[in-house]
């Protein structure tokens, strides 16, 4: 390298370089494509577009034309990006569900609120529309600065006049580096209002303009829930607003119907249409018949058929809950200020837009007062003329060439070149007395008009009283009633403002379908009765979990992987007797792999009940119940467990209980719940029993009085043991034998606290699923191995046991032949 090539070489730090040339982009993306200018609440690919329609003459008194011919133009002269990207941009200006105040007029297939996409370009056709004329008035009068384009060979406006508040008519979203423009549109009246009322008072706050300004007003309608987020997005220019569809209740012959007039803005029919079919396909939302679109040209309509037994209200309620029939809307009210990005609040914006209106009014007339001073310096020198006419003539006619006559005059009567060159311009019908009149009658309402133009260039007030005069005959023009309703008073409403206290049984499959019924379902029979079926159950399932709760209490959820979570019983499908029931995940969002282990209903959050918690380690652990007080929807962890561990049983207890465990080799450990001190929420518990190499814990159960200890292997074998054979000790240590374990029986599978009057379901591998009496399983010692119940082929083996209430969907054959008591169970 030669000393000259070595000598323009710069070393420079890549890190301070990448961080340079990082914020030169940023700032670019930021100023020059993804946030609006305050002034015109346009992006400059928005701006881009209306000019060059402006330009084109596509005025809405004049016919339509291509849009490709529109894109083409853009592209061409303003925007160098792609051709989809500013179509799909002008597609959205002429969408009425997207704009309040369309700048685009469409002709042709420009997309539907079903989410269809527009035609393509060379379908469809556009023109301006009569507001957006409004944002390009006075644009040829010097009133906002020129830029040049990308390359250098034409010029485009740096802002539009706007007429009126674009900013907030319209709204606009837009995301940046590191940051996101998302403002909502509003009402054209109420913003024009809410102008003048700052002209009027200087010193108005954000929440003095909502006098005027109410709330976003969405191009689709609906309700806006409450005020509080308007109220927090218009002081600090963030915040959150609730929408929520328009829907009314009909009833028809006996039955209810919900019709569906108005959606949130930007939700997309045909999507909500298909998730509601979804949510009742999974039996999420129940009592829907049928679902229909009705919407055609006169409006939207979609009507949602009912079953006669269910309450419409809570049908409604729940589409609202959990679908798009309600939304939220996050504000981020930032816009661009002398080209910086700014969070504003709702005065502000007002503030900066009304600056440049000033602005725009002051270079105006500036602009006529030119043109006027320029005209009457015109007629002063036509005024000269006619005064001396015949001496006027003689020198033209004495002049041998255009340039003589011209400097004729300027030395003779004092004429400036451009008044000498008007005289010569001069047509000979300007001479009759009428013409002569005409100039005299021009010339004096010009010096009117000159004086007017300096008054107001001299008075900021006149210039306010203009914006303010053009606002309204904008107001007068385009102004239109409010289409989202406001509504006073909560957020939102509670499901259980809409649902009674009643007392109700849950079921749940031991393939985890869970439903809903009333408690009368499970009716008393007399003598000879047949029961009830309490669950249509498929071959390889049953009801494993059986219990009477109120609609308005809690059902805890807890899973393998050590999570909780929670859900109202009301919340739970109401289903009909013999369905089968709504799949536990369709419910809470447990993830992959995670399967529900135990359900714990509580009325309150008590402080003296406890969560008593075994893990397949050993560990045990109690916290307590106030603890999980706040379950988020998406679970809570209810202990941490170890690597390669997880949570095997968790029971509802009232502090002074004794546990028993039982592990896969045959041992058992009974201990005082005492020897547990309570611990918190995210803890991973003590030591309940001590394992051997390979063996695990796989069940655990709180004694009860007068209770037996249930044992089943692998191999089918089983047996029930009293409960005074397993006697207390401390936490931590081996324990005993509670089943003799050979190559006979099998692993033990299953450790149940069971009693007589409860049957025992037996599953296998293989899904062979047998149902017995608890009666009939013998009873004995500890440290046997049991006898035969069920008889399993070589290749199978025992999975999973579980107690269900007795005869729960068998024919009743006692004497008194009265279905069971149901009872929560224990």
């Amino acid at each position: 390298m030669s000393e000259e090539s070595r000598s323009q070489v710069r070393e420079i730090d890549i890190g301070s370089e990448m961080r340079t040339s990082f914020m030169d982009y940023a700032m670019s993306i930021i100023v020059s494509r993804a946030l609006p200018d305050v002034r015109d609440g346009l992006k400059p690919v928005h701006r881009r577009i209306l000019y060059a329609m402006s330009e084109l003459g596509m005025s809405p008194d004049k016919p339509y034309k291509k849009s490709a011919r529109i894109v083409g133009e853009v592209i061409g002269k303003y925007h160098p990006h792609g051709d989809s990207a500013v179509y799909e941009t002008m597609v959205r200006m002429a969408q009425d569900f997207s704009l309040r105040y369309m700048l685009v007029d469409g002709h042709g297939n420009f997309g539907s609120i079903d989410g269809d996409a527009a035609a393509a370009m060379r379908y469809t056709e556009a023109r301006l529309s009569k507001i957006a004329m409004e944002m390009l008035r006075d644009i040829n009068k010097e009133t906002i600065d020129f830029v040049p384009n990308y390359d250098g060979e034409e010029q485009e406006p740096a802002v539009l006049p706007a007429r009126f508040p674009n900013l907030l008519v319209n709204g606009l979203s837009g995301i940046a580096v590191g940051m996101a423009t998302n403002i909502p549109p509003h009402n054209l009246t109420e913003v024009i209002n809410g102008v003048q009322q700052l002209i009027e008072n200087p010193d108005v706050t954000p929440l003095d303009l909502m006098q005027s300004i109410k709330g976003p007003d969405f191009p689709t309608g609906g309700f806006i829930m409450g005020r509080e987020g308007i109220k927090h997005a218009y002081t600090t220019g963030r915040g959150s607003v609730t929408m929520r569809a328009r829907a009314t209740i009909e009833e028809t012959g006996g039955k209810a119907r919900i019709i569906v007039h108005e959606l949130p803005y930007q939700v997309v029919k045909a999507r909500l249409i298909e998730k509601i079919a979804e949510l009742v396909r999974e039996k999420k939302i129940d009592g829907i018949t049928d679902l229909r679109d009705e919407s055609d040209r006169n409006g939207m309509r979609i009507v949602i058929e009912l079953r006669r037994d269910v309450n419409p209200n809570v049908v409604l309620n729940n589409l609202y809950k959990q679908t798009a029939m309600q939304s939220n809307f996050g504000i981020i009210m930032l816009a661009l200020v002398n080209g910086e990005p700014k969070v504003l609040n709702l005065r502000d914006m007002l503030y900066h837009y009304l600056q440049h209106q000033k602005e725009v009014i002051r270079r105006r007339t500036e602009f006529d007062l030119r043109k006027a001073e320029a005209r009457a310096h015109i007629l002063e020198g036509l005024r000269i003329a006619l005064d001396h006419l015949d001496e006027v003539i003689t020198l033209i006619r004495s002049s041998r060439t255009t340039e003589d006559a011209r400097e004729g005059l300027i030395n003779r009567f004092g004429l400036s070149f451009e008044q000498a060159q008007a005289i010569l311009d001069m047509r000979l019908q300007r001479l009759t007395g009428l013409e002569r009149e005409k100039i005299e009658e021009e010339y004096a309402e010009l010096l009117k008009k000159i004086a007017e133009y300096k008054a107001i260039l001299a008075d900021e007030q006149l210039v306010l009283n203009i914006i303010s005069e053009e606002l309204n005959e904008i107001k007068e023009k385009f102004g239109d009633e409010r289409r989202s309703e406001i509504t006073i008073g909560e957020e939102s409403i509670e499901d259980e403002d809409l649902i009674p206290q009643s007392e109700v049984v849950i079921t749940i499959s031991h393939t985890g379908y869970i439903k809903r019924l009333p408690v009368t379902t499970y009716r008393s029979q007399r003598r000879g009765g047949k029961g009830v079926i309490g669950m249509d159950t498929k071959d390889n399932d049953f009801v494993e979990h059986l219990f009477v709760t109120n609609t308005h209490h809690y059902l805890m959820f807890f899973t393998n992987k050590g999570k909780v979570y929670r859900l109202k019983a009301y919340e739970i499908p109401d289903l009909s007797r013999t369905a089968r029931g709504t799949p536990i995940i369709n419910l809470i969002q447990i993830e992959q792999g995670e399967t529900v282990n135990a359900v714990i209903p509580v009325e309150s959050f008590e402080s003296d009940k406890y969560l008593f918690f075994a893990t397949k380690n050993g560990l045990v652990k109690k916290t307590p119940l106030e603890d999980y007080s706040n379950i988020r929807k998406g679970g809570l962890i209810a202990i941490t467990l170890r690597e390669d561990d997880d949570l095997i049983g968790v029971r509802l207890t009232d502090g002074n209980q004794s546990i028993i465990m039982g592990t896969k080799q045959g041992m058992s450990i009974h201990f005082p719940e005492q020897d547990v001190r309570p611990m918190g929420r995210g803890a991973t518990g003590v030591k309940g029993i001590h394992l051997d190499d390979h063996d695990v814990v796989i069940d655990m159960d709180v004694v009860q009085e007068d209770n037996s200890v249930l044992i089943v292997t692998s191999k089918g074998y089983g047996k029930r043991t009293p409960v005074e054979e397993y006697r207390m000790q401390s936490r931590g240590g081996k324990g005993i034998k509670t089943l003799n374990v050979t190559s006979k029986n099998g692993p033990v599978v299953g450790l149940k606290v069971v009693r007589e009057d409860e049957d025992l379901m037996v599953i296998t591998a293989l899904g062979t699923i047998i149902r017995t009496s608890m009666s009939g399983i013998s009873m004995m010692g500890r440290n046997t191995q049991g006898v035969k119940l069920i008889n399993i082929r070589d290749e199978d083996e025992v999975s999973t046991v579980a107690r269900v209430e007795k005869n729960e969907d068998q024919p009743e054959t006692e004497e008194d032949g009265e279905t069971p008591d149901i009872t929560a169970e224990e």
